[in-house]
């Protein structure tokens, strides 16, 4: 079949966000500008030209077809575990069902890619391809270890998390790259951001994330699962109708009461995991973890990480996952989606589009109230050497910041891009006194004033 591709028109625009919706509008996208990266010891980014966010969303009557390279508008790196990877081009396009559908509820996630964020950027499971092999009571699989029985994708008895296991090499992203494909496991929001920061990597090598977690808003929608279901941060309405406030929204999982690994939650026996102490903490496996029942607390999450539920984008309700979060903005187990699907799943990534599609090209634009109620952050105020201004939500437009002294001429200038959420000012060489920092989206602009005071 020939492929045929048209422009949305504006009559054609306004129909699909009422046919559609958010799964062929959510998406971040960028054909201009290009990523970051950080190496080990040299604290200044480097470009990698490589195209961030999505370049190309088209749809069909059934799909939506998102182009990506795979890389974020946020630095990326460095990875301090010894990975040689750096985040590489994955030329990627993702075809993500417009009607998602219910599954069995049995299909587990895998490793590698299981899920999408708005920016391009992949989504991996709890795993990191890392066990423990009973044969020879040592782990297996991953860098470093002999392989484990049945090969890398088998389902092993005690199947490591890559969440505690794996900080030290994550970005202040919470990610890291697998063979060049730059993955999250868990929430995309940066370390720096929780209210207890358990990894200084974002001490040297700072870096964003997709959104900042604001606790007195409902999350935004940040990806969609390999089944075509949507994807929110941490907090939502209480009530599955929309009703309750907001509140963080729960991982239905806690860590089992035991003393030693031979049996999984559900009470098979199996064979013995390592002993718990030490490099081998409970919670160091999946399988540390069970699932509990909250009845008629709605606020947490089924077996799968989500519930049906109102959101902003459905109101008239849809399944949807959550990056779950303890109260200290840590990422909580099963962190995004599983240990299984709650739809039909397939491989989403394709080599081509072989139907005729409709090409999304719309762009986000605030209104000036939208623009006035930003929730934005500058600090320190005082500053002495540097000023940061964090927009405090999922950042869907570019904005310029520009620094200025009290008579209103220009010092310096940076950017927020769409997809991050932070911009910063050296302003170690500047005199004491009182600045303005304007923030603008080419339509509308605000300013703050900041004090500058170094003693």
């Amino acid at each position: 079949m020939k492929k045929i591709t048209l422009t949305l028109s504006l009559v054609a625009f306004a129909l699909i966000l009422q046919a559609q919706g958010p799964a062929v509008t959510s998406w971040l996208q960028n054909t201009t500008e290009t990523g970051t990266y950080y190496v080990n010891g040299n604290e200044n980014a480097l470009d990698n030209n490589i195209l961030y966010n999505c370049q190309l969303v088209e749809y069909s009557d059934d799909f939506v077809y998102v182009h990506t390279k795979g890389i974020p508008s946020y630095p990326t790196g460095p990875f301090l575990d010894g990975n040689p990877s750096q985040a590489s081009d994955q030329d990627a396009i993702y075809k993500i069902p417009l009607d998602p559908q219910p599954g069995s509820g049995n299909d587990n996630t895998t490793g590698g890619n299981i899920g999408v964020f708005i920016n391009g950027v992949s989504l991996f499971d709890y795993r990191d391809g890392v066990a423990w092999n009973p044969n020879t009571n040592a782990l297996c699989g991953g860098p470093g270890n002999p392989p484990c029985p049945g090969g890398p994708m088998a389902q092993n008895d005690w199947n490591r998390d890559a969440i505690p296991a794996e900080r030290p090499g994550f970005d202040c992203s919470k990610a890291h790259p697998a063979m060049g494909n730059y993955h999250h496991h868990q929430n995309p929001s940066a370390f720096k951001l929780d209210l207890e920061v358990i990894s200084d990597i974002c001490d040297i090598y700072d870096a964003d994330g997709l959104y900042a977690i604001d606790a007195d808003a409902h999350s935004p929608l940040i990806g969609f699962a390999y089944d075509g279901f949507p994807i929110y941060g941490a907090y939502g309405y209480q009530n599955a109708d929309g009703t309750g406030g907001i509140v963080r929204i729960k991982s239905g999982y806690q860590l089992r009461n035991i003393t030693v690994r031979n049996t999984h939650a559900d009470g098979t026996a199996v064979d013995n995991g390592p002993d718990i102490g030490g490099d081998y903490f409970l919670g160091y496996f999946r399988e540390d973890y069970e699932w509990i029942e909250h009845a008629g607390e709605e606020d947490y999450l089924d077996v799968h990480n989500g519930r049906f539920c109102v959101t902003p984008e459905y109101p008239d309700g849809t399944y949807a996952y959550f990056a779950t979060v303890d109260e200290d903005w840590n990422s909580a187990y099963p962190y995004v989606v599983g240990p299984t699907f709650y739809g039909d799943r397939e491989n989403r990534k394709v080599n081509a589009v072989n139907e005729a599609t409709t090409i999304y090209d719309g762009t986000s634009a605030l209104s000036e109230t939208e623009f006035n109620n930003l929730n934005i952050s500058i600090f320190p105020n005082p500053a002495t050497d540097l000023i940061a201004i964090q927009i405090n939500t999922l950042v869907r437009e570019d904005f310029n910041i520009e620094l200025l002294d009290i008579t209103g001429k220009s010092v310096s200038q940076s950017k927020i891009e769409k997809g991050s959420t932070i911009a910063y000012f050296d302003v170690q060489t500047l005199y004491n006194g009182v600045y303005l920092i304007k923030i603008s989206n080419g339509r509308h602009s605000m300013v703050h004033k900041v004090m500058i005071s170094r003693e």
